[in-house]
């Protein structure tokens, strides 16, 4: 009989509409769940009906399991669907779930305890003969897992060796050392995070194994002793330890490889008596040899491009399985089609080291096309806050080969329209534009080894030309702003009975600023000149967004958005933000520094060492801020004495707040 007619996704974003959407398609009805911070949020519209969880912080709203179980017995629902993240490989909360008598859309709470402990989960792989990397996870009674006893098995491993969290995942509380002089550092510093990320801060050695791919494979499994694979998907792509693009099939693997991998994931599962989907994740090795790493006991991110190339619908499928159905197909059954690629869309700067960013989302246009899918949580006015991950949409592109599903995927990534918030689109076009991605010769070292800080902080720098381009849309803009509020005709916009004088400006993009002078030659062509180079450019108004801008000859179309002293640009596929400081005051950074210590982002400060009256050198840890589940070291700028804490644990702040001021050495006041 029939269990499951009424869903509660308890999740937001991406995957709570990717979710709803399955559910609607198959006749569900359905219950959304919301914090204050997503009262108006595109999943929230989406669902039957929604149910206010409680204040933006997770804990309180998405993390609280009486709240979730609340809200799906007040509206009836009889089955939660958890997402990814928040409570998806919580055991309690699958277990409070059935203890309310409603269907988990998951695996047993039992499997997710077991495989949500990397040292556990290994233990259980190593009886069960699936391959695992070399390591210490203490196995034999009396073994220690505390700083003396890793830094000792460390040092018998050798190096470079890989410190990792035993629970939670997503990079936090991982460290990769290469020395022994860094070994205890990188320890204390992975268990802090782990402490303050998972409530544990139990880790486990591994050997590193360099120049590695990180592959995973799709399982599934019924309640009827069914259980198969879906294929691969190759995550290497990363940064922070963090998957960015992931692909399937994998460039490196054979048919004969897949199947062998497919044989180990799916003995896996049956070793731990699984249910649902699931993903068994891989370390390639160079030669060949692969080894366990981890499983995920739920709907992976990166799941689209296994629906691409199988043709399936992975939800469906988890709905069905949890309905007490057996699997949909054998694994004889199955055929890939094609290949696919994912990028993970995320509000932040890569050129400030990825850091975390926060806002208005003033335009949100996502690219259509053949092959092409996006999957989002995203509207146009939307505020993008601190309390949630980062990434903000998924943009997958299907074809017949590799090459046609990058050029589709990079296309789309030139057509997105993204303004109000700084995101990775620069830096995803990058990645699918450099050779050792095209070629499909790459590992989980790509990002260290191809992009590394100096050529990341290129990604925000802007040619001579592009520099033109902009001074002049600030300039056009404010001359046709001029026009609409004088009641004149927009075209003699810039026109002067006499000679146009130079107007000059100064614009400042991301971290860098730049100096332009711009002249109006007619209503809608301007000389600018940057630096020791002039440009002459045409600038039409072909819409109220777009401009038809003309350099040299070249014309194309450009979108833009003026929001006070910011311009928002989309150039040649490139999103540009610059600011108008022509008439800025001296900013903190101009005047001698002044010891001032600033919150990068709106975060919540979730350890503070600093303690006024103390001596401190340059560099040394002041505080650490959370914001987007990534924590932020805050150090001292300078050498001196710390004169003022502002903040303590557990407090919100804003961006540029004053979390501490460290005097410069020879300053102190007597």
């Amino acid at each position: 009989m029939k269990r499951i007619h009424k869903v509660l996704v308890a999740n937001r974003g991406e995957i709570a509409v990717r979710v709803l959407r399955t559910c609607r398609r198959l006749g569900l009805r359905t219950v959304a769940v919301f914090s204050d911070a997503d009262r108006d949020a595109p999943h929230v519209r989406l669902a039957d009906e929604a149910v206010r969880l409680g204040p933006p912080p997770a804990r309180e709203s998405y993390l609280s399991i009486e709240r979730v179980i609340a809200a799906a017995k007040s509206s009836g629902a009889d089955a939660i669907h958890p997402g990814y993240g928040f409570l998806s490989e919580n055991e309690h909360f699958a277990r409070a779930c059935v203890d309310a008598g409603l269907v988990f859309i998951g695996p047993p709470a039992e499997a997710i305890a077991l495989m949500g402990n990397k040292r556990q989960a290994k233990l259980r792989m190593q009886a069960a003969d699936v391959p695992c990397i070399p390591g210490y996870e203490a196995a034999r009674p009396g073994e220690s897992l505390d700083d003396e006893a890793l830094v000792r098995e460390g040092t018998r491993i050798g190096f470079p060796v890989m410190v990792k969290a035993a629970a939670g995942g997503g990079g936090r509380g991982m460290r990769l050392v290469r020395d022994a002089d860094a070994l205890l550092g990188a320890i204390r510093s992975a268990r802090s995070e782990a402490t303050n990320a998972f409530a544990s801060g139990e880790l486990i050695l591994e050997r590193a194994i360099e120049g590695a791919r990180h592959v995973e494979v799709q399982v599934f499994a019924d309640e009827h002793g069914n259980a198969m694979h879906l294929g691969e998907r190759d995550c290497s792509i990363q940064r922070r330890h963090q998957k960015v693009v992931e692909e399937s099939p994998s460039p490196a693997v054979t048919p004969e490889l897949r199947e062998r991998m497919g044989a180990v994931a799916v003995q896996a599962v049956r070793a731990i008596g699984y249910r649902g989907a699931g993903t068994i994740e891989f370390l390639l090795a160079p030669n060949g040899d692969f080894f366990f790493m981890e499983m995920n006991t739920r709907l992976q991110v990166e799941h689209p491009v296994t629906e691409f190339i199988t043709g399936l619908d992975l939800v469906e499928w988890q709905l069905r399985v949890a309905d007490g159905e057996p699997l949909p197909l054998k694994q004889s059954e199955l055929t890939f089609r094609g290949h696919a690629i994912e990028v993970r869309l995320c509000a932040e700067e890569p050129e400030s080291g990825f850091l975390p960013q926060t806002g208005r989302l003033l335009a949100w246009v996502p690219p259509t096309g053949e092959g092409v899918r996006v999957d989002h949580g995203a509207r146009e006015g939307q505020e993008i806050t601190p309390f949630y991950d980062s990434m903000q949409a998924k943009l997958i592109a299907h074809g017949p080969d590799r090459e046609t599903a990058r050029e589709r995927l990079a296309a789309a990534l030139r057509e997105l329209t993204v303004f109000g918030v700084t995101t990775n689109g620069a830096f995803l076009q990058r990645v699918l534009d450099h050779d050792a991605f095209r070629s499909g010769r790459y590992d989980t070292g790509f990002v260290a080894a191809h992009m590394p800080p100096e050529k990341l902080r290129e990604l925000g720098q802007a040619s001579a030309e592009e520099q033109a381009v902009l001074a002049a849309l600030f300039f056009h803009d404010d001359a046709m702003a001029l026009a609409r509020r004088g009641g004149f005709d927009p075209a003699q916009a810039g026109w002067s009975s006499s000679f146009a004088l130079p107007v000059p400006l100064v614009l400042k993009a991301g971290v860098s600023e730049f100096r332009a002078v711009v002249r109006p030659v007619s209503p809608a062509e301007y000389e600018v000149r940057i630096g020791d180079t002039g440009f002459t450019l045409s600038l039409r108004s072909s819409a109220a967004d777009r401009v038809e801008v003309e350099v040299a000859g070249r014309r194309r179309s450009v979108r833009y958005l003026r929001a006070g002293e910011a311009l928002w640009c989309s150039l040649d596929g490139v999103t540009r933000h610059v600011r108008d400081v022509s008439f800025r005051p001296p900013s903190e950074r101009e005047r001698t520094g002044d010891g001032r210590v600033r919150a990068p982002m709106d975060g919540r400060i979730i350890q503070v060492r600093a303690q006024v009256g103390a001596s401190v050198t340059r560099g040394e840890l002041l505080v650490v801020l959370e914001a987007m589940k990534m924590e932020s070291p805050l150090v001292a700028p300078t050498d001196g004495v710390v004169s003022e804490v502002n903040v303590a644990v557990g407090a919100q702040v804003p961006a540029r707040h004053v979390v501490a001021v460290v005097t410069p050495k020879g300053k102190e006041v007597a």
